[in-house]
C-alpha cells in the first residue's frame, strides 16, 4: 500500500511556499490541526522527518526537499490528468485560471467575465495576479491557464504561445519636493546612485527575479504592486519609471514632475499567452476574446491614476 498521497504532497507544497502551517491551512481552506495531523501521519508512515520546526520557523529537511522536488511532478501530472478527463467528458473545463500582471486591475475584465458566464455557466473562473516573471512561472507550473497583459516574451525553452496586444511607454517621474525635481539636465547613473528607487517586487518563486530600473547597490524601497509604487512616488519617497497612462494625469496636475534621463526605459510590449497544446473550450473562448481590438486600452485605463489611455498606448 502506498504511503504517499496527493493530499499530503499538496499540503507539504503549500507549507513550503507559504512558510507556515497556518498560512498553508488558509490557502487550502483547511484547519491548522488537519495540516499538522497530515504531516505527522506522513512522517510516521515514511519513518523520517519532513520538516524541521524551530519555533515559528518551518523548513524542509534534506529528505523533505527531495520528497517535494519529485512530489511536485506528481501533483502537476495529477492535475493535468484530472483536467484532461473532465475536458473529454464535457468539452468545457470545470475551472479556468486567468493570470494578470498586478499593475492592471481585474475589474477591466468585468464585461468579459459576464459574457463568459453566459456562454459557460458551469465553468468556474479563478483570477490570479502575479508580477514581472511571476505570471510566466505560474503558466509553466500549470497554476494558471491563460496570461493576460503580461510583459516580456517569456522565459527560454518555449512550451507556450504568445500574442502581442499592445505597447506601453514609461515615464521617469518624481514628486515636486523630491531632490531630483530641481535638476535641470538629464539624470545619469551617478545622479541616481545615491537616491532611493521604488521598485515592484517580482512574484516568481523559483525563476530568477526580474528587476527594472535599479542600479547595483542602490537603496530601494520594494513594494508588492504598481498601485503602491505610484502612491509612494506621489508622496516623494523615491523615484522610478511609471506607466505613461498613470503618470500623465499626475504630471498635468503638478503632483509629479517628469525628468529626462540618460538611460530611458524602452517601451514594453504586453501579451496574452497560453501553454502549447492546451485546447479546452473555455480557453479557446478566452484567448479569442483577449485578442480583440481595444483590449489593451481598457487594461491601461485600470492603472492607478490613469489618464485617457487610448491616446498614449498602442494596440
Amino acid at each position: 500500500m502506498l504511503k504517499l498521497s496527493l493530499d499530503a504532497l499538496q499540503i507539504v507544497d503549500a507549507i513550503d511556499r507559504r512558510g507556515s502551517f497556518a498560512k498553508a491551512a488558509q490557502e487550502l481552506y483547511k484547519v491548522p490541526s488537519t495540516i499538522s495531523y497530515t504531516v505527522g501521519k506522513l512522517e510516521d508512515a515514511l519513518g523520517l522527518q519532513v520538516f524541521e520546526r524551530n519555533g515559528p520557523r518551518i523548513v524542509l529537511t534534506a529528505a523533505g526537499r527531495e520528497l517535494l522536488k519529485e512530489g511536485r511532478y506528481l501533483l502537476k501530472a495529477a492535475l493535468d490528468l484530472e483536467q484532461r478527463v473532465k475536458r473529454v467528458a464535457s468539452g468545457w473545463e470545470t475551472e479556468l485560471a486567468i493570470c494578470m500582471d498586478s499593475m492592471f486591475s481585474p475589474l477591466a475584465l468585468s464585461s468579459d467575465i459576464a459574457a463568459f458566464y453566459q456562454a459557460a455557466p458551469r465553468t468556474r473562473l479563478r483570477l490570479v495576479q502575479e508580477t514581472l516573471s511571476g505570471p510566466w512561472e505560474a503558466l509553466l507550473d500549470r497554476r494558471v491557464d491563460l496570461l493576460v497583459g503580461v510583459a516580456g516574451e517569456g522565459p527560454a525553452g518555449g512550451g507556450y504561445v504568445v500574442r502581442p496586444i499592445g505597447q506601453m511607454r514609461f515615464v521617469f517621474a518624481v514628486a515636486p519636493a523630491h531632490p531630483l525635481a530641481a535638476w535641470d539636465r538629464p539624470l545619469g547613473r551617478v545622479d541616481l546612485q545615491d537616491q532611493r528607487a521604488i521598485v515592484v517586487a517580482d512574484s516568481a518563486r523559483n525563476m530568477a527575479p526580474r528587476t527594472v530600473g535599479l542600479l547595483l547597490g542602490q537603496d530601494a524601497l520594494t513594494v508588492p504592486t504598481m498601485q503602491l509604487k505610484y502612491q509612494l512616488q506621489l508622496a516623494g519617497l523615491g523615484f522610478g519609471f511609471l506607466p505613461e497612462p498613470c503618470a500623465r494625469a499626475a504630471i498635468a496636475a503638478g503632483l509629479l514632475v517628469e525628468k529626462p534621463v540618460e538611460e530611458a526605459r524602452a517601451a514594453e510590449t504586453f501579451y496574452v499567452a497560453w501553454r502549447s497544446g492546451d485546447d479546452g473550450a473555455a480557453l479557446r473562448w478566452w484567448r479569442e476574446r483577449m485578442q480583440r481590438a481595444g483590449l489593451f486600452a481598457t487594461l491601461c485605463q485600470s492603472l492607478p491614476g490613469a489618464a485617457s489611455a487610448e491616446t498614449i498606448v498602442s494596440d
